[in-house]
């Protein structure tokens, strides 16, 4: 089975700025960017609560907590947003016409309903078409987050866990190589 495509620094690039434009650029550039700097998977995406990622006093959190009742394994986990993905979800919210309500869902379709993981699924598709990037889908952003976690030299075991998967082998098979990073690797000796 092909794995998802993973971006070059300059494809990604050009993903984000095709994502943000338009009308739903702000939601689209959020739900990318949710993918991309934070892990996500596209059912957990779409799952997501304004009280999920922003607290009683409308901050944005550091943490997330997923239920286990939208995570791909059934198990509860927390999810660390760094300062670049917080700044990305300030931005969004503070675009939006009215603060929004933490029960309601993060993203919401042009019909004003809650996404489907499906749905998301096809919009991020059609994303990666526009940007001619063959290959691309829902598991691009999180390929790319892991792969780059394995190149900056984080520990397998903490890749594990933030990508919430249950085995190393399955962490693993996430890394992309690519000549660059063989080139980095060898030039350590």
């Amino acid at each position: 089975m092909k794995q998802a495509r993973v971006p070059t620094d300059a494809e990604f690039k050009r993903l984000v700025a095709l994502v943000g434009q338009g009308r739903h650029g702000p939601r689209n550039r959020a739900a990318l960017m949710l993918s991309y700097l934070a892990g996500l998977r596209v059912g957990e995406i779409a799952a997501l609560r304004w009280g999920d990622l922003v607290d009683g006093e409308g901050r944005v959190r550091e943490q997330l907590r997923l239920s286990a009742a939208v995570t791909k394994g059934g198990h509860a986990r927390v999810v660390f947003m760094n300062a670049r993905l917080r700044r990305e979800i300030e931005l969004f919210r503070a675009g939006l016409s009215a603060a929004p309500d933490l029960k309601a869902p993060v993203l919401i379709t042009q019909k004003r309903t809650a996404f489907s993981a499906n749905t998301l699924c096809q919009l991020m598709r059609n994303w990666y078409d526009q940007a001619a990037l063959n290959g691309g889908s829902s598991h691009s952003g999180r390929r790319w987050f892991i792969t780059r976690l394995a190149d900056a030299g984080i520990s397998p075991k903490a890749i594990m866990m933030l990508a919430g998967h249950r085995h190393l082998s399955t962490t693993q098979r996430y890394i992309d190589v690519n000549d660059e990073m063989m080139r980095a690797a060898v030039d350590v000796l």
